[in-house]
């Protein structure tokens, strides 16, 4: 069996990446999905989120280079693997760097659409943060090698676009403005 390139699925919360995610793995003969959630809850005590300080964002760089770990293991194992999680300008360059075949695919929402969703769902974010958060994904989103619109998506019809994801290779054009971008960001956090 060929072992897919790992995707990585990003976008404000209620767009549907743990769905998705959860859905395309489903979908394969042996598959992991990494949700970076899950990672983050593993500090128990003094956990911190991204927007809480100097330690949030220590965290949110440790959540990212422990989910691109996780995923590495696993794919020497010959499982393929999709990951979840809420990339930002700080962190698509340690996956792209650390995950250098990873495909990510930004999936976005309207604001009515993402309400709804979150809707459906517990909430363990804040109004504020919630509005926060798509309002940084919409104005800086991050690198990404396809984007999908997800308004009137079922978690079926979205398996498509983003199956297709992992199968194809960017343009190497394409793959090396994302590895620039990210190479540069990486090299200026690690300082």
């Amino acid at each position: 069996m060929t072992v897919r390139v790992p995707l990585v699925l990003t976008g404000a919360p209620a767009v549907g990446k743990s769905a998705t995610g959860r859905a395309l793995a489903g979908q394969r003969r042996r598959c992991a999905f990494i949700d970076a959630d899950d990672v983050r809850q593993l500090v128990v005590a003094g956990g911190a989120a991204p927007w809480d300080g100097e330690q949030g964002l220590v965290q949110q760089h440790l959540r990212a280079v422990d989910a691109c770990a996780l995923a590495r293991n696993i794919l020497e194992r010959g499982i393929e693997v999709v990951i979840a999680d809420v990339l930002t300008a700080a962190t698509a360059p340690i996956y792209l760097h650390l995950l250098p075949a990873c495909r990510i695919v930004h999936l976005t929402a309207s604001w009515p659409e993402a309400l709804r969703r979150a809707g459906t769902r517990p909430v363990w974010l804040s109004e504020e943060e919630f509005r926060t958060l798509h309002e940084s994904d919409a104005v800086s989103p991050p690198p990404a090698h396809h984007h999908l619109r997800v308004d009137g998506l079922t978690v079926r019809s979205r398996c498509g676009p983003s199956a297709n994801s992992v199968t194809s290779r960017a343009a190497p054009d394409q793959d090396r403005r994302l590895a620039r971008r990210a190479g540069a960001s990486w090299e200026r956090d690690r300082r």
